[in-house]
Formats: C-alpha cells, sequence, structure tokens
C-alpha cells in the first residue's frame, strides 16, 4: 500500500514583506511543497486575506494554499477561500460548521 505523501510549506507570513512572501512561495513550489500555509498559528497575527491573494497570485494553481490563524467564525473561512485557500487551519471548526449548519445562533449539543 502507497500512502499519500504531502508536503507544506510554513511561511509565517506576518513576519514577512510582500517580496519576501513572493520569493518564499515560489521557493515551495519549486521544492515541490503541495501547500503553502500562512501561519503555524502561534505567530502575532493570522491568515490575512491580502496575503491569501497575493500567494494565490504567485502560485497560478502550482500550489494549493492553507489559510491558518484568526479564523474562528464561518464568514471569515468564506472570505479566505473566495481570495484562494483551499484549505483552513482553526481550531473553531466545529463554531464553523455549528454556523453553517444553524446559522449565526451555536448549537448547544450538551442539551
Amino acid at each position: 500500500m502507497q500512502l499519500y505523501e504531502c508536503k507544506r510549506s510554513i511561511l509565517k507570513t506576518s513576519y514577512l514583506t510582500d517580496t519576501e512572501k513572493k520569493t518564499a512561495c515560489k521557493i515551495a513550489i519549486e521544492s515541490g511543497a503541495h501547500f503553502v500555509k500562512t501561519s503555524s498559528g502561534f505567530a502575532a497575527c493570522g491568515a490575512r486575506i491580502n496575503d491569501i491573494k497575493l500567494l494565490s497570485r504567485v502560485a497560478e494553481g502550482r500550489i494549493k494554499i492553507k489559510a491558518s490563524g484568526g479564523i474562528k467564525d464561518l464568514e471569515t473561512a468564506r472570505v479566505m477561500i473566495r481570495a484562494g485557500a483551499a484549505r483552513i487551519g482553526t481550531s473553531s471548526g466545529i463554531q464553523i460548521v455549528e454556523e453553517l449548519l444553524y446559522g449565526r445562533e451555536r448549537l448547544d449539543i450538551e442539551q
């Protein structure tokens, strides 16, 4: 059985200039990575819409983008996906799915 290997590069975009982000994305593409990730979740700030758009333009479909950090609600997730993110990294996955399924009011699953 052959396992699928997924390589990703974490760019920590909050610490980089736009020029450095472009260069890092190009290096990730050339290295054979499948994804570039905006953050490890421990940076000063998480994914920003402008970073996703920038990486998407540089990627030109050659690598996928994972928006990580600071994504706490459905609307933010949707904005990131529209901007070019193929994956979302969040610790709020349950809340986002509840919002998708049941609207803005959070479902209380303990009742």
